[in-house]
């Protein structure tokens, strides 16, 4: 079942946001590809392109509509709605 997953992550290392966002993936283990964003918002293109923002971490999943969902708890509230 997880392996038709399109989730897509867009991270940075360290960031604590993220890590809520990956224990939760993990813990319905589900596949993810994990895209780590430049520390830098003046450089995060394309985190803001998919999002219309800088922050991370931001969740995409195309098999559910999702393309661009930022806010940790928001993400974590779609996974569990979504795949628990």
């Amino acid at each position: 079942m997880t392996s038709m997953s399109n989730l897509v992550l867009y991270e940075l290392r360290g960031c604590p946001y993220c890590a809520k966002v990956k224990r939760k993936l993990d813990e319905l283990d589900l596949e993810y590809e994990s895209r780590m964003v430049p520390r830098s918002h003046d450089e995060r293109t394309e985190v803001e392109q998919v999002s219309d923002q800088t922050g991370v971490p931001v969740l995409i999943d195309e098999e559910h509509g999702v393309d661009g969902m930022p806010e940790s708890d928001d993400i974590v509230a779609h996974l569990e709605r979504t795949y628990a």
